[in-house]
């Protein structure tokens, strides 16, 4: 058996056991500093112990080898070039003619011989150095061949032969098998062809269509040389010579189209923006390699549409110039549905189709919002007269587009083309919306382009919104929107447009508040046409008060009924998404009333009860008891306004109403939960008539209000001081004291003014000692106190 000695015995040993632990410990310590200290020692640079000697570290080259090579190269060549140039136009007319022949034949020569040596030594850079100085000795070859015996030749025709003849000679020499290696002379040889062309149509004196047929074959030329050429060098360079010259060529034939005086003119600008489209779309299509297919199938297709529309222009009239564009921007997707083309070919045309066609609509934008905007001036004319037709009805203030007889045409041609064209699975539901959406704008404008009588534009204007309301009756949630949206923007148009007219305003009111209030039975759109119905219902009651000559304020008692049918329909949606706008419109409509009836404090009086009968009724809900807070400070509101109205300035006026509900509310609530504060319950109420008494019975030179202020805060102090509630015996009490002291000041004065000058700080001085000596029972008697009153209720 273990044995197991006993407690007091297990501890002292347990106790020893710890202390030598404890000293074991603090040994390990001592050791472990020591090693420290050492090791810093050891890793401190000591010169006088250290034998051998510090090691040098050489400095990092800023700069490769490779670099310092070629720069040197680079300057070298700059500089032979410079000197050949001087010697050229300077010491060239100090020697003869064989002498100048023979200088510079054999330095071009030996210059451009030399790489071949020292391609053969690998020294590749120094003969790339010096191959383009003997490039840049051609160049001057050629200017002193002109200065000496050329110079009766015209400079820009001499200009172009020599470029063709040095890019023939810079080709021919970079195309040697010994000279393969070099990379600067095909494309300088490119560089070069860029300017022949361009130089004899100047030289010619050249008309510009011709200079800009010249900039379009050089870049039909330079996108043939990018679709055989390998990555490097020469690629690049004929990138940018096609895309720079192409470019130019095109800006120049788009001038031409848009200056064309008559339809042979505007044929031959066409004719080079087809010509610039069919270099585009050879570049796209059979250039190998080539990243930009997408970007250039596009701009083919643009400048397709700008020719072909230039060429329509020409000979048709100003407002069918965009429609005639537009019909060629829908041609181009013939050429999208052709199987044979790639298919980044295709999608570039599709993008230029859709850009011509947004661009179209975008043009119309003016006359739909002449449109919709435009009878908004009618607000400062309200039932001026009804206009003779639906064109004057939009042209109020805003002037007639021009061209606009054509925009029903391009808005229906994009319709037709979203409908018909878009196949996609992905695209076809947006683009049936957007068809929706252009065919939606044609007959908005369509009574403005026509000038059809203003009661048909009318009609046209609420059959719209009738049917996009019942439009709003599809389950897709984006066609829902488009329709719900369609619908109001209609609704607000004709209702700017029926306030020239009396009767008109009147019946599309009504009209509009059937309207949305039968719309509003489907759940999905009723949080919008709901609240929409609301604000038609009190524009209704509006115009009919201002159609029976009512003032605004009598008005006011009619778009009350508005927010009361709000609150009466609230209760019936339950938790339905549209209870809460409902509820938001039918109280901004109570305040647009209060607003109508502010100019009459009676009747303001009146309406502010009625907005309190409101919120009350509401109150009553479960969900809506906060409500009841605004319900009660309508009531006060109205109550005070009705007092104002009377010219009543007494404040227990204005306060007791407030007092007594406060009072009864707060007594029914100690009554549920006699836990609840008596500051929570009865403080409120009592302020608000002890507070402003106080401040008037201290302006009140009479004894009357004091004395039945003193009264009654006497009696609100023995009440609290009976039932043990904190509110009332504070706030009696002090104002109590305060009313006593406003009647003994007169006295509490007169005393004062009989004491001498140094009884008062005499007095004060006693005070303070005496408070000095029993301040620690006086902080006893300030805490038993606060005890006191915190045990109140």
């Amino acid at each position: 058996m273990t044995h197991l000695p006993p407690p007091a015995e297990e501890l002292r040993l347990l106790d020893t056991e710890l202390r030598q632990l404890d000293a074991r410990r603090a040994q390990l310590l001592t050791r472990r500093a020591w090693l420290v200290a050492a090791l810093q020692q050891t890793r401190q640079p000591r010169p006088w112990a250290s034998s051998q000697p510090p090691v040098t570290v050489s400095p990092r080259p800023e700069t490769a080898a490779p670099s310092v090579q070629n720069l040197l190269l680079v300057l070298g060549g700059v500089l032979l070039t410079l000197a050949a140039a001087v010697f050229t136009l300077v010491s060239w007319g100090q020697m003869g003619i064989a002498g100048r022949a023979l200088v510079l034949g054999a330095v071009t020569l030996a210059t451009l011989a030399a790489p071949v040596a020292l391609l053969k030594r690998g020294l590749r850079s120094t003969a790339e150095s010096v191959a383009g100085l003997g490039l840049a000795l051609t160049v001057l070859d050629a200017y002193a061949l002109h200065a000496a015996a050329l110079s009766g030749t015209d400079g820009t025709g001499y200009a172009a032969a020599a470029s063709a003849v040095l890019a023939a000679t810079w080709s021919a020499y970079g195309l040697l098998p010994v000279m393969s290696a070099l990379r600067l002379p095909l494309p300088s040889a490119l560089a070069a062809a860029q300017f022949p062309l361009l130089l004899s149509a100047l030289a010619a004196d050249a008309s510009p269509y011709t200079i800009t047929a010249a900039l379009l074959v050089t870049a039909g030329l330079d996108a043939v040389a990018v679709a055989r050429s390998a990555a490097g060098a020469v690629r690049i360079t004929a990138v940018v010579g096609a895309y720079g010259m192409g470019g130019w060529g095109v800006l120049g034939a788009g001038w031409l189209s848009l200056t064309a005086g008559g339809p042979g003119e505007a044929s031959r600008a066409g004719a080079l923006l087809l010509l610039a489209a069919a270099i585009a779309l050879g570049a796209a299509w059979r250039g190998p390699g080539v990243g930009h297919a997408l970007g250039l199938a596009l701009t083919a297709g643009l400048l397709v549409v700008a020719a072909l529309g230039g060429v329509a222009r020409s000979g048709l009239p100003s407002e069918w110039v965009v429609p005639a564009h537009l019909t060629v921007g829908v041609a181009l997707l013939a050429a999208v549905r052709a199987g044979r083309l790639p298919d980044a070919t295709r999608t570039g045309f599709a993008w230029a189709s859709g850009s011509v066609q947004a661009l179209a609509v975008l043009w119309t934008l003016p006359v739909v919002a002449v449109v919709l905007l435009g009878p908004a001036g009618w607000l400062g004319q309200l039932w001026s007269g009804a206009p003779s037709d639906a064109r004057t009805a939009v042209l109020v203030e805003a002037p007639w587009p021009a061209d606009a007889v054509a925009a029903p045409v391009v808005l229906v041609g994009v319709a037709a083309v979203l409908a018909l064209a878009v196949r996609g699975q992905v695209w076809r539901p947006r683009a049936r919306l957007g068809a929706l959406g252009l065919l939606w704008a044609t007959a908005l404008i369509l009574p403005a382009v026509l000038e059809i009588p203003y009661a048909a534009g009318l009609l046209v204007l609420g059959v719209m919104t009738a049917a996009a309301l019942f439009a709003c009756r599809v389950t897709v949630s984006a066609a829902q929107v488009t329709a719900l949206v369609l619908a109001l923007v209609t609704a607000v148009g004709l209702t700017l447009v029926s306030l020239a007219s009396q009767p008109a305003t009147l019946v599309v009111l009504s009209g509009l508040t059937v309207l949305f209030a039968a719309a509003s039975w489907r759940a999905g759109v009723a949080p919008f046409t709901a609240p929409a119905a609301l604000v038609y219902a009190a524009a209704l009651a509006s115009a009919s008060g201002a159609a029976a000559d009512w003032p605004a304020a009598r008005t006011a008692l009619l778009v009350l009924l508005v927010p009361a049918a709000a609150a009466l329909l609230a209760p019936r949606l339950g938790a339905s998404r549209a209870t809460v706008p409902v509820e938001a419109v039918g109280a901004a409509l109570g305040l647009f009333a209060v607003a109508l009836a502010v100019t009459d404090p009676p009747m303001l009086a009146l309406v502010l009860a009625l907005c309190g009968v409101i919120a009350a009724g509401t109150a009553l809900r479960a969900e809506r008891r906060a409500v009841g807070y605004a319900a009660t400070a309508l009531f006060v509101l109205a109550a005070w306004v009705r007092l104002a109205a009377w010219d009543v300035g007494t404040p227990e006026a204005y306060t007791l109403p407030v007092t007594l509900p406060a009072l009864l509310v707060g007594a029914l609530r100690r009554r549920r939960d006699p836990q609840a504060s008596s500051w929570t319950a009865y403080g409120p109420g009592l302020a608000a008539t002890l507070v402003p008494s106080l401040v008037a019975a201290w302006a009140d030179p009479l004894w009357t209000r004091p004395l039945l202020l003193g009264v009654a805060a006497l009696l609100v102090t023995l009440l609290g001081a009976r039932h043990h509630l904190g509110a009332p015996l504070v706030l009696g009490g002090s104002v109590l004291a305060l009313v006593t002291l406003h009647e003994l000041a007169p006295y509490v004065v007169q005393v004062t003014g009989a004491l001498p000058r140094w009884a008062p700080p005499a007095l004060a001085g006693l005070l303070l000692l005496a408070l000095g000596a029993t301040y620690e029972q006086r902080i006893r008697d300030v805490r038993r106190v606060r005890e006191v009153l915190g045990r109140l209720n």
